[in-house]
C-alpha cells in the first residue's frame, strides 16, 4: 500500500513538471523569422547586401536586440552554432549600418588594418555589444567561442565580415535543424566561386582565398590536408578526385583580399 502511494505521488508530481520541462526546452529553440526576412529582402543571390535600404529598416535593430537578450547557455549545440554564426553576421551588418556610408570595414579599425591588428584597436577586438549582459567582440564571437567550442573548419564558409573576397553572405538565418546542411552548402558555394576560388587543372594550381592562409591550421596540419578538407566542397567531380588523391602536388597560390564592402 506504501508502494503504490509512493508511486501514485512520484507520477502526480512528475505529471506536473512535464508542461515545465517542455516549456524550458521550448524556450531554447530560437525564432529567426524576422532575421531571415530581413536577409531575403536585402542579400542578393551572390550574397551582397543592399546597405542603403538595409541601414534604413529599423528591423535590424531589433533583430540584434532579440540576440542580445538571449542567453547561449541555455541552446544546445547545434542549436548554439547557428546562434553564434546569426550575432557574428548581424552585428557585422549593424556596425556597418551604424557607421553607413563607408567604402570598407577597414575604414572603422583605429588606426587602419595593419596598426589596428597590432593594437587590436580593430573593430572586431571592440566591445561594443552585449550577449546576455555580458560585454563581447566580434574577434571573441569568432575566436574564443565559434572556433575553439565547435572546432568546425566550415565556420569560415559562414562568418562574413563585409567585404567582398568574404563568403557570400547567406540570404537565411542559419537554423539548428538544417545547420550542417547548410554549412556544407556554404562551402559548395564559396569554392565555385571563381572571383573568390579557383582551381586550375592544366596547371594544377589552387588559388585559394586568404581566410585558408589565415586559419589554414582550422583544416589540417598543411596545404595537402587543406586541400583534401576541401575537396568535399570541389566545384567538380574532376577537381574533387585531384584534390582528394593528389596523384600530383597541387601548387597553392593565395589571392589578394578585397576588403571593399560586399553591397550591391
Amino acid at each position: 500500500m506504501v508502494i503504490r502511494l509512493i508511486l501514485c505521488l512520484l507520477l502526480i508530481t512528475g505529471a506536473g513538471l512535464l508542461p515545465e520541462a517542455e516549456a524550458a526546452q521550448s524556450q531554447t529553440s530560437m525564432d529567426y523569422s524576422a532575421y531571415d526576412t530581413l536577409l531575403h529582402e536585402y542579400v542578393n543571390p551572390r550574397g551582397l547586401v543592399d546597405y542603403e535600404r538595409l541601414c534604413a529598416d529599423p528591423a535590424l535593430r531589433s533583430v540584434t536586440e532579440q540576440l542580445s537578450h538571449t542567453d547561449p547557455g541555455r541552446l544546445e549545440r547545434e542549436e548554439a552554432l547557428a546562434f553564434w554564426i546569426n550575432v557574428y553576421n548581424a552585428f557585422t551588418l549593424q556596425v556597418i549600418c551604424d557607421n553607413y556610408p563607408l567604402e570598407s570595414i577597414n575604414d572603422l579599425h583605429g588606426g587602419g588594418l595593419v596598426l589596428g591588428t597590432v593594437f587590436k584597436t580593430t573593430i572586431w577586438d571592440k566591445k561594443w555589444f552585449a550577449i546576455n549582459g555580458q560585454e563581447v567582440s566580434l574577434a571573441h564571437v569568432e575566436h574564443k567561442i565559434l572556433r575553439p567550442q565547435f572546432g568546425d573548419p566550415r565556420i569560415h564558409f559562414a562568418i562574413v565580415c563585409a567585404a567582398r573576397s568574404c563568403p557570400p553572405l547567406r540570404a537565411e538565418a542559419y537554423v539548428a535543424g538544417r545547420i550542417e546542411k547548410q554549412l556544407d552548402d556554404q562551402g559548395r558555394i564559396f569554392l565555385s566561386r571563381p572571383d573568390l576560388n579557383r582551381f586550375d587543372l592544366k596547371s594544377q594550381t589552387a588559388y585559394l582565398s586568404g581566410i585558408f592562409k589565415w586559419f589554414l591550421k582550422d583544416f589540417g596540419k598543411n596545404k595537402k590536408d587543406l586541400l583534401r578538407y576541401l575537396a568535399a566542397f570541389a566545384p567538380s567531380p574532376e577537381v574533387r578526385d585531384l584534390l582528394e588523391n593528389q596523384p600530383i602536388p597541387w601548387t597553392v597560390r593565395w589571392n589578394d583580399y578585397d576588403w571593399s564592402l560586399n553591397r550591391q
